[in-house]
């Protein structure tokens, strides 16, 4: 039997399925999608082992941010497939984007209204379709985000819920009667959400601010909401709700997309007996307490809807990929969320620890050495993610920054997310250096967490930005002045256009960086040792694949110069002589020697040994 997927019709997406088949020969149009045949310069790095998504640079886009093609301010699909070339350019291997989807937009489409279609502010399914096929013409996957967690108030699915208790679908959200606002052990807080002589069943809160249950009269019941009061959440503990959405991420699978980034999934399911959260003392920038997440997220009964989501995949050809938003308190759990030993869970889930709670975003040789040898040994054999930015955070280079060699700290953190032993995700404009442009006036914020949590919380905006892609209008994101977000100054000397032609830029590093893990065998599938462990100011590590040449690492952490000597023993590793194969310092260009190596500061080098 032979199946022809003519371009535009086979897509790559968020979560992943296949359909069974038995006894049956398929002749699949995508064949190209293999590791080894997806792009020239892979064709020519050697054999890979693994996966195409062990081996990958994934590139994640906010849409209303990237390109904007029609001149209305806000980005779009046909903007995405306009920087195919420069992407490719880059070195990325799949690309992620942000929920396109039908939507009210109160979260900016993380409140979906419809899961099988394409906002039309965004363009159209054709357009996806599109998008898709020149993706696979520039060797480039297309990985969407699905929102498994919580539907918009405005899908039909929660209309239907809301409107009667009676409905079939009622049952497809988190509804409870509440307790009465007289009865023992109601607090102030509740009391403040009282509704017909009922207050929430519990002190859960929402991640927007206020109470996590809303009331609706016309079922005289409240329903959970993680999030959004828009964003009511549903419930997975009711077989016809997997059902649906497994529905849904087999339409975007059936249309080509590569996988799934799974938005908030360690939230799927709440605690059944509704106990409260601890309380933590202090209060929220939403003027809430602060209180535990316990009973809300992280629940063990998300890994047996992973397990099965898993076995979707399987089934599907090109090696489809789950790759999880999972904030976790310790490498110990976030192995449970690979499954294992099992390895039948996610095969990416985020390892957040690095990138987002390494000692308060402080340049630690030390915590960072402890981060990656945990990830590297702790998750028997899986494969490890790194990531430094998303949506939802203000910008590493920020949050790492001194406010004087940002642009070094900048190139330090990109040589980890390299040069490890791991995928690596980034965001766009991390690899020109995009600072976080927070709003200064209340009116400005566009973010329901900065609307709510002003002046403490001032949202995401700051990091969701228009890319900076030349000095002229709009910084070539979009002809309308009146971008959707107002476009940062810093476009004038930040963007894609002048740091193409300056080889020492933040852009020429990165580029640097890919093309090096990408073609030489040590970093693209070498172990990892740590050396020198007792450093606290370096952080330096050797990949070796057993046989060629081993490439060594090194990055200064301090303001402060730091000159060592690399000593191999133990690593496996021999030889005295080194060639330079990146460097931010000219005076790191001429090392021959591991011996007497002065790093300025906050430098990094990056050496093959002879």
């Amino acid at each position: 039997m032979k199946l022809t997927f003519l371009p535009g019709t086979f897509t790559w997406r968020r979560i992943v399925r296949s359909v069974a088949l038995a006894s049956v020969t398929l002749t699949f149009s995508f064949v190209g999608f293999t590791d080894a045949a997806h792009g020239a310069a892979a064709a020519t790095a050697g054999p890979a082992n693994g996966p195409w998504w062990k081996h990958a640079v994934v590139y994640e886009i906010y849409p209303r941010s990237f390109q904007d093609s029609n001149g209305d301010g806000v980005g779009d699909l046909n903007g995405i497939t306009s920087r195919l070339d420069y992407l490719q350019g880059l070195g990325v291997n799949a690309i992620w984007i942000a929920p396109m989807y039908p939507s009210p937009q109160v979260d900016f489409g993380y409140d979906i209204s419809n899961y099988e279609a394409v906002d039309p502010q965004y363009g159209t399914l054709a357009d996806m379709d599109h998008l898709i096929a020149e993706g696979k013409q520039h060797h480039v996957r297309v990985l969407l985000d699905m929102v498994l967690n919580h539907t918009s108030d405005k899908h039909p699915w929660f209309i239907a819920s809301a409107s009667s208790r009676t409905d079939p679908k009622h049952d497809w959200y988190c509804w409870n009667d509440g307790i009465r606002a007289d009865a023992p052990g109601v607090t102030a807080y509740q009391k403040r959400f009282e509704h017909d002589g009922r207050v929430p069943p519990n002190n859960w809160e929402s991640g927007f601010g206020g109470s996590a249950w809303e009331w609706v009269e016309a079922v005289h019941q409240f329903y959970y909401h993680e999030f959004y009061k828009q964003q009511p959440d549903l419930n997975w503990r009711n077989p016809a709700v997997e059902k649906a959405m497994f529905g849904a991420m087999q339409f975007w699978l059936d249309r080509g997309v590569a996988g799934f980034r799974l938005d908030a999934i360690p939230n799927l399911f709440e605690d059944p007996m509704l106990r409260n959260n601890q309380e933590l003392g202090g209060i929220t920038a939403q003027g809430d307490p602060k209180i535990s997440d316990t009973y809300t997220n992280n629940l063990p009964e998300v890994h047996d809807v992973i397990r099965r989501m898993r076995a979707m995949v399987a089934k599907y050809p090109g090696d489809r990929v789950l790759i999880g938003e999972t904030y976790l308190p310790s490498t110990a759990e976030l192995n449970k969320w690979y499954g294992g030993t099992a390895h039948d869970e996610l095969q990416l889930p985020m390892d957040m620890l690095i990138g987002f709670h390494t000692d308060h975003d402080k340049l630690d040789a030390a915590s960072f050495r402890q981060h990656i040898e945990e990830v590297e040994t702790q998750i028997n054999g899986s494969q490890p993610l790194v990531v430094f930015d998303n949506h939802d955070n203000v910008r590493a280079i920020d949050r790492y920054g001194d406010g004087v060699h940002d642009d070094l700290i900048n190139k330090a953190l990109a040589t980890v997310l390299f040069t490890t032993k791991a995928t690596s995700l980034m965001y766009y404009g991390e690899e020109i250096g995009m600072h976080t442009t927070a709003p200064t006036r209340r009116e400005d914020v566009r973010d329901p967490i900065g609307i709510t949590g002003w002046p403490k919380e001032k949202g995401r905006d700051g990091e969701r930005t228009p890319m900076q892609w030349t000095a002229g209008p709009q910084a070539g994101f979009s002809t309308d002045p009146h971008t959707w977000l107002p476009i940062p100054p810093s476009y004038k000397t930040i963007n894609v256009a002048v740091e193409s032609n300056d080889p020492n830029s933040e852009l020429e590093w990165f580029k640097q960086l890919i093309a090096l893990r990408r073609d030489v065998p040590a970093l693209r599938d070498g172990s990892m040792t740590m050396l020198d462990t007792d450093n606290a100011s370096v952080l330096s590590y050797v990949r070796s694949t057993g046989s060629g040449r081993a490439v060594v690492v090194a990055m200064n952490f301090t303001a402060m110069p730091q000159t060592l000597t690399i000593h191999l023993a133990g690593s496996g590793v021999t030889g005295a002589t080194v060639k330079t194969l990146a460097a931010d310092d000219a005076s790191l260009k001429s090392i021959t020697r591991l011996k007497d190596i002065t790093l300025p500061p906050y430098t990094s080098w990056v050496a093959s040994v002879e």
